[in-house]
């Protein structure tokens, strides 16, 4: 398994590429823009791209769909049935989007790629699970979590989407949609929200 991550669109939405070296696929996390950069990162991988996945309908994931979906007619667009697309902050996407959601699994090449609800940010938030990777979209950033007074945004849902997160067994690297990655075992010591979440007062010893 290969990441590659690339900044797009006007606030810097990291982009990821999920590559199985050995079958020469990949998929498109959260192309937030500058579709004829995201394609010329693919085509640099080496591998061919065969799905989009999107943690979230927000215009800052998603504002590449349709360029991608030009440049690769066939490339299916997976989003959450939950998120209110077509509302603001919330563009409609490409008439080949498909639904996914809590417990769904997709194959990008030999890597399975696991679908867990983490509504909170919006409605349809997920985070996708690969090995000992997390991809969490704006549910979890590093010393902090996405926001929760957007439409759609609610606190409640934060935590508990929060508490899933940190009450994973093992530890993970974690690809958020903003700022840099981190890693689980990290967030669960440092991370205010995320202890907040999880019920401790402070930073763990």
């Amino acid at each position: 398994m290969k990441i590659k991550s690339l900044q797009v669109g006007p606030i810097g939405t990291n982009c990821y590429l999920l590559c199985d070296e050995e079958k020469k696929v990949c998929a498109v996390i959260d192309p937030g823009g500058e579709a004829g950069r995201v394609r010329d990162a693919i085509l640099e991988t080496g591998c061919d791209p065969v799905s989009i996945l999107l943690t979230h309908g927000h215009y800052d994931h998603t504002t590449g769909v349709a360029g991608l979906v030009a440049f690769y007619p066939d490339l299916p667009v997976y989003i959450s049935p939950k998120e209110p697309l077509g509302q603001p902050l919330y563009p409609a996407l490409p008439e080949n989007a498909k639904s996914y959601g809590e417990g769904d699994t997709l194959s990008v090449g030999n890597l399975t790629v696991t679908v867990l609800a983490t509504p909170g940010h919006s409605p349809g938030s997920v985070t996708l699970l690969v090995e000992d990777a997390l991809f969490v979209g704006d549910t979890l950033f590093a010393g902090s979590c996405g926001r929760t007074d957007l439409p759609g945004g609610d606190y409640d849902a934060m935590m508990v989407s929060l508490r899933r997160l940190g009450s994973l067994e093992g530890n993970f690297e974690v690809y958020p949609g903003h700022m840099e990655p981190t890693d689980l075992a990290c967030e669960r010591s440092t991370n205010f929200y995320l202890l907040e979440a999880m019920g401790n007062e402070g930073p763990l010893e």
